[in-house]
């Protein structure tokens, strides 16, 4: 496996799980800031490493009306102000080729959506930036498909690849989790996250947005974990029925530490058990 180091830290290579973790889009700077905030201090006390994320514009939404966030200029500077208070990496998801320059002087790490994943001008051009890339892989795609996406980013030289599983389209409007995947995936090469809260959405599943169910998201987070995982993805809020952006799926901010304390019980067995 080809470690990505971040921020200080490493993803993959047996090193300790990684937290991905913020907001879906970012509501406004102080909302982003006390979120960002409360996961420092949480991850810090748990001695793993931390990369903030949230969307400066969500540019997928289900509905015309639905909330996309501040848009490029506002959203990267709130993230910039959130890396520097924090001492954090950054990431952000990009949906176009225009603003890969922009978001690459922000972002640590450059996230490429799952429904985009295998827009080859897109993958090639976010790789070129030299930056740490996260694929999220397509829920319309198996696991394996995700090596040739692999080779398109590799293709610009860049080793800094992250592969993400969030889920399997199963029917209309509902997704399934095959733990398999993080395996076939990491045999790319590349390190893989694990995404709990867009696995548990129902995509569509409210009519104008998307709905889901926040309670697996744990569950989902724990078997990950024991399945080799080498990071987690989780979108967090301090009252998710409240977000204007994939409430449903999401998890409350005062769930957090109790599910990180035990992912990282769970990681520190398997260390010992290969001790």
């Amino acid at each position: 496996m080809d470690p990505v180091h971040i921020g200080g830290f490493t993803i993959g290579g047996g090193s300790p799980f990684v937290l991905i973790a913020g907001p879906c889009v970012i509501e406004n700077e102080t909302k982003a800031m006390g979120i960002a905030s409360a996961l420092k201090e949480i991850t810090s006390e748990y001695g793993i490493g931390f990369i903030f994320k949230a969307s400066y514009d969500k540019a997928n939404r289900t509905s015309i009306d639905s909330f996309r966030g501040p848009g490029l200029s506002k959203g990267l500077d709130i993230l910039a102000r959130i890396r520097s208070r924090f001492d954090v990496p950054v990431t952000s998801d990009v949906h176009r080729i225009s603003e890969v320059d922009s978001a690459a002087q922000v972002l640590d790490m450059i996230q490429v959506p799952a429904f985009l994943c295998r827009q080859t001008d897109l993958v090639v051009k976010i790789a070129e930036t030299g930056k740490a890339i996260n694929i999220k892989k397509g829920q319309f795609l198996a696991p394996w498909d995700m090596e040739n996406v692999v080779n398109k980013a590799r293709s610009s030289g860049n080793q800094r690849i992250v592969l993400t599983e969030r889920g399997t389209m199963f029917g209309y409007n509902n997704l399934v989790v095959d733990m398999r995947s993080i395996g076939i995936m990491q045999k790319t090469g590349c390190p893989v996250v694990f995404d709990a809260t867009h696995s548990v959405q129902l995509p569509g599943g409210a009519g104008h947005s998307s709905s889901g169910q926040r309670e697996y998201a744990p569950i989902l987070a724990r078997a990950a974990i024991a399945a080799g995982a080498d990071a987690v993805f989780l979108e967090v809020y301090p009252d998710p029925d409240k977000a204007l952006c994939d409430g449903p799926n999401a998890m409350a901010l005062k769930d957090i530490d109790r599910l990180i304390k035990d992912l990282s019980a769970i990681r520190n067995a398997l260390k010992e058990n290969e001790g």
